[in-house]
């Protein structure tokens, strides 16, 4: 995008103002090469055009301040440049920070209410593999599905996965009578009453016979690639590292996963490390991936909920 800003120096020293132009102009035309942009004068009349004609404009700003000192060199410039840039850079993320963040759904507009939940909600927008740890009550699978919901309006993808591990019938769910969606519903009712809430029980009971939300159990992954989906693997931490590396490799294109889960209630045999405390150790750094972490502040349940997860968070 293109921007163009201007600046007028007031009270100026003419012999600053020429070594801060250079002979023919040639101090502006260097930092307009260093910040590949333009800037034009006539007097003390500047104006600055590009995608970073306010980095080009404060870098000046910086470079008046030595002219009226001393001649401006090469080095002088170059660092001007690279000292405006970085200041911007430090500038945008702190906005980004504190800029909130929406999911748009049928219940209306889905935010965060802690900082946390609101760079959670920035990463789900930004990265196409999001892990969210953290504590029960602190939204990281309601966000997801949110997301989810969000990208489906905007037809951003396809349709709906939602998958979880049946550890408490250690993946056999034969036993169980009915479908395969019937036969896994008690592991994924929280996935869908978030759905419920945010699409409404008749929009999600269509999208279901219509194949657009799919259920699938962890077990049922193996062998499969999902293309154009928006995929959400809830209670990770109840997954094998075999599961994990084995979910992870379905991912296909056009496709968003988000990955949640507790580490410290993990349902595993003791002997068996969790998959999602060892994608922990294995990716964390892998560029493209980006693990958010909450805290017991971040929970939005009964109040009562936040005192339980710090007392056994601190007996731990």
């Amino acid at each position: 995008m293109t921007h163009t800003v201007h600046l007028q120096f007031e009270d100026y020293n003419p012999v600053a103002l020429q070594r801060l132009c250079g002979v023919l102009d040639n101090n502006l035309n260097t930092l307009a090469h260093r910040l590949e942009v333009q800037i034009s004068r006539r007097f003390d009349y500047f104006t600055f055009s590009g995608s970073l004609a306010h980095v080009a404009r404060n870098a000046l700003v910086s470079l008046m301040h030595i002219a009226e000192e001393r001649d401006l060199s090469d080095d002088d410039i170059n660092l001007a440049a690279v000292e405006a840039k970085t200041n911007d850079k430090q500038h945008i993320e702190k906005n980004n920070e504190n800029y909130a963040y929406y999911f748009h759904t049928k219940r209306g507009s889905i935010g965060g209410r802690t900082p946390r939940q609101n760079g959670y909600i920035r990463a789900l927008l930004n990265h196409d593999i999001v892990f969210g740890l953290g504590p029960a009550g602190t939204g990281k699978t309601y966000l997801a599905v949110a997301a989810a919901v969000d990208a489906m309006d905007k037809h951003q993808i396809e349709r709906i996965v939602l998958v979880r591990p049946a550890v408490e019938a250690g993946e056999k769910l034969g036993f169980l009578p009915g479908d395969l969606t019937q036969k896994v519903d008690p592991y994924l009712r929280p996935l869908y009453d978030a759905l419920y809430d945010l699409m409404g029980f008749d929009r999600v009971t269509k999208l279901l016979e219509k194949g657009l939300i799919e259920i699938a159990p962890l077990a049922y992954m193996r062998g499969r690639t999902l293309n154009g989906a928006y995929v959400i693997l809830d209670e990770a931490q109840n997954t094998t590292p075999e599961q994990m590396k084995m979910f992870l490799t379905r991912i296909g294109f056009g496709t968003k996963a988000v990955i949640t889960g507790d580490i410290s209630q993990i349902d595993l045999p003791a002997h068996i490390k969790s998959g999602l405390k060892d994608a922990r150790e294995k990716l964390d750094g892998v560029e493209g991936l980006y693990f958010h972490v909450f805290t017991s502040e971040d929970v939005v349940r009964h109040p009562l909920v936040q005192k339980i997860v710090e007392a056994y968070e601190a007996a731990e």
